[in-house]
């Protein structure tokens, strides 16, 4: 056995030789940010070597440190096995991150599926010596229940508190507790989950609580977590089901304390997520919407027992998994497209939700065509050298002028790294100005007089160039790489904007509103979208904003019954684009690459 120490954290464990350091890491839960689970190309997995001896660097890995990471000890973890006893830092910490739990929300009625009634049960007699079993089909007239509910004694006689899943009798509780009503809207993202509780009665939102998805640990994107799980039959499902059902149960805890409720009056959980985020919640295999034809297990809606994978709550309450259209339109989608009303829509609209993936649902008075384009994770500041999620520390907003270089941060702290929309704002300050070309390439720096305050904004490391955009109190570059992989991430988007539009016959003109939903997107500035080509010119006085709408989805299928079968006929009126299928595409995608000029 060999002991691996961790500082300042003063925390240790011993080890047996034989496994990487990342994943020796990750399974005695240390953070270590790890966007490709340990394949070796993101470079984001760095640790420093205090005391001890690692094996010789190999040629993948040099390439992913700088000279200076190299001399100070950094090593990329995924890339060393260690031997023996070793010290090390972990340079990056889990800050307080910024997540979207907010969002418009339209007028709708309450009549949740989940209800409370008073009873009175009688207590047998000689005369009448029926079953208690019987009693409580007569009393709550019902033909049959849970067997389990025969389990509490105590509640079956006098004054009672019959709860109910529409006319499923699914507890019975001791005198009046009608006041006690309570729920919970879920959005599970690839990135985040954010959690609220709700007063069922009065459809008031208690408490929120958000996080990072604990899925991080087996790679930042679907298909990286996909991959995992191909790697790792054995025990992959039950692994990524843990980390969102006990992320889950953890928030539930939070927002339950701060709002001082049981978490045994919480009698409905309901859920929207992509289809992947599905898969893995309910422990389903998802391996097949990683590979063609891309078809999920299922997409239907489910309305199963929570304690069936795990979430604690009352012991009859329920999860509701609001329903998919296809493997890359995912409930949350389909939330969104119900929450701005997309299938009653009397104009031409696009609502589109950007992030790792950019899904995209274009409503031609009504007819809903939908798509989604592999953005990639740059867009929320990962794959990016300086890149990191939108936490303390993070840039988020960039101005260049002749003055200097002015930074927003997150927190207001010293920056420590970029975020996804300071990456946008920074491509599209260094177009602006002139630095980046509209094919994406840097200018040469010798094209520049020395008087030029552009001068020192770029520096060289070898041939390559690389824009300086923070050095104090670390240097902080963009590099040439980081802007190919937003012009992706941009090319992905737009095309897929035209696609609709060309599948629909619509023309730019004709397009009325387009509706930016998400986590990412409400972060993002019209200057920001239309600046680097994320979004056409013509669509900017356009641009309407509803925040977490997968959430407020999640939130209205809670609060009625009504929106759960409106969601439900929402799935199937939504068809699904295959973006590579189409005719046209590679050259539509080469096209939408190149920034404004």
């Amino acid at each position: 056995m060999a002991k691996i120490s961790i500082k300042p954290e003063n925390k240790s464990f011993e080890y047996v030789p034989g496994k990487n350091l990342l994943k020796l890491l990750l399974e005695n839960e240390v953070f270590v940010d790890n966007p490709c689970n340990g394949k070796g190309s993101c470079g984001k997995c760095k640790i420093r070597l205090l005391e001890g001896n690692l094996p010789d660097m190999v040629e993948t890995e040099a390439k992913l440190l700088k000279k200076e990471e190299i001399n100070s000890g950094i090593r990329l973890s995924c890339l060393v096995v260690p031997q023996g006893d070793i010290v090390i830092e972990i340079l990056q910490k889990e800050g307080k991150h910024k997540i979207l739990t907010t969002g418009y929300v339209p007028d709708f009625e309450f009549n949740p599926l989940i209800h409370k009634k008073i009873f009175k049960i009688e207590k047998p007699t000689l005369e009448n010596q029926s079953s208690f079993e019987e009693a409580i089909c007569n009393t709550f007239d019902v033909e049959k229940f849970d067997w389990r509910l025969l389990q509490q004694r105590e509640f079956m006689i006098g004054e009672v508190t019959g709860v109910f899943n529409g006319r499923e009798l699914i507890g019975i509780e001791a005198g009046d507790t009608t006041d006690l009503l309570y729920g919970v809207a879920v959005d599970i993202g690839t990135t985040t989950v954010v959690t609220s509780l709700i007063d069922m009665n009065t459809g008031k939102e208690l408490a929120t609580a958000s996080m990072i998805n604990a899925q991080k640990n087996f790679g930042l994107d679907v298909l990286t977590r996909i991959t995992y799980e191909v790697e790792h039959p054995e025990d992959s499902k039950e692994k990524l089901q843990y980390a969102i059902v006990n992320s889950i149960n953890e928030m539930i805890g939070d927002i339950c304390n701060k709002s001082k409720v049981d978490r045994r009056n919480i009698y409905e959980i309901s859920i929207a997520a992509n289809c992947t985020m599905m898969h893995f919640l309910l422990g389903i295999d998802a391996t097949s919407i990683g590979k063609s034809p891309y078809a999920p297990i299922f997409v239907k809606s489910k309305n199963i027992l929570a304690k069936d994978i795990g979430l604690e709550a009352a012991p009859g309450a329920r999860l509701y998994c609001l329903p998919s259209v296809s493997a890359y339109i995912g409930a949350d989608i389909v939330a969104g497209a119900y929450v701005c009303q997309l299938h009653k829509a009397k104009e031409n609209v696009l609502f589109i939700d950007i992030g790792t993936n950019g899904e995209i649902v274009l409503s031609n008075h009504g007819k809903l065509l939908s798509c989604s384009c592999a953005a990639g994770p740059a867009l929320e500041g990962m794959n990016i050298s300086s890149g990191m999620r939108a936490a303390e520390g993070a840039i988020e907003d960039v101005k260049i002028t002749e003055s200097g270089i002015e930074v927003k941060v997150i927190g207001e702290q010293e920056p420590i790294g970029v975020c996804g929309s300071g990456i946008l704002a920074v491509v599209k300050e260094l177009i602006g100005v002139g630095l980046v070309k509209k094919d994406g390439a840097f200018i040469k720096k010798e094209k520049l007089e020395e008087s030029d305050y552009r001068y020192n904004m770029l520096q060289l490391d070898g041939k390559k160039r690389e824009f300086v955009l923070s050095s104090n109190p670390k240097k902080l570059l963009i590099t040439q790489s980081d802007v190919r992989q937003v012009q992706l991430a941009k090319g992905a988007i737009l095309s897929g904007f035209y696609a609709l539009l060309k599948k629909a016959n619509i023309n730019m003109s004709e397009l009325d509103k387009v509706v930016i939903a998400g986590q990412f997107g409400a972060h993002l500035p019209a200057d920001s979208l239309v600046g680097i080509g994320i979004l056409p010119e013509e669509v900017r006085d356009k641009l309407v904003y509803v925040g977490n709408s997968s959430k407020t989805g999640a939130y209205m299928a809670l609060m009625s019954a009504d929106v759960k079968e409106q969601i439900e006929k929402l799935a199937h009126q939504i068809d699904y684009m295959e973006l590579g299928a189409s005719e046209g595409y590679e050259r539509l995608f080469m096209e939408c690459l190149m920034f404004p000029s």
